[in-house]
């Protein structure tokens, strides 16, 4: 069935993705790394939209968030467009770390998908895509388009 191959690939990228991290002595999660790299992307970007971004529940962002601010990878503001919205940019100590990850996570992509030949790869991948995108409106914690989350606001 769709559903238990891709909870199947979701639990093996995840724990290869901890593994690295783990062996390379960087305590960082997926959603974590997601959550610097759109922040890196897009600077100022408010939480809300964060979660939009990275798919993530707009609940519990805030935590995500708050985590990565104790470990000094973020920092956060008041946003000056709405006071009622936290805006985030990256520390000099998050950039270095995702200077450090990014090999490593381009490294990992492989592994994830090591029972493909590299056409495989990049049809898998581009069926993957079709099909989240197609699905995407169905989920409790949609995508959304980098061209409709604006920084900031």
């Amino acid at each position: 069935m769709a559903g238990h191959l891709i909870r199947r690939l979701n639990q093996i990228s995840v724990s290869i993705f901890q593994d690295r991290m783990k062996s390379n002595g960087i305590d960082l999660t997926p959603v974590q790394f997601a959550a610097l790299n759109a922040i890196r992307v897009n600077p100022g970007i408010d939480q809300a939209s964060l979660a939009g971004l990275i798919a993530y529940d707009r609940a519990t962002i805030g935590g995500v968030v708050d985590r990565l601010e104790s470990k000094g990878y973020v920092a956060r503001k008041v946003s000056a467009r709405d006071r009622r919205a936290r805006v985030a940019t990256l520390t000099e100590p998050g950039r270095a770390l995702l200077a450090r990850v990014m090999p490593l996570v381009q490294d990992l992509q492989q592994d994830i998908l090591g029972g493909l030949d590299p056409q495989e790869q990049q049809e898998f991948l581009r069926l993957a895509t079709k099909a989240a995108d197609a699905g995407n409106h169905l989920s409790r914690a949609p995508l959304v388009d980098p061209g409709d989350a604006r920084a900031g606001d």
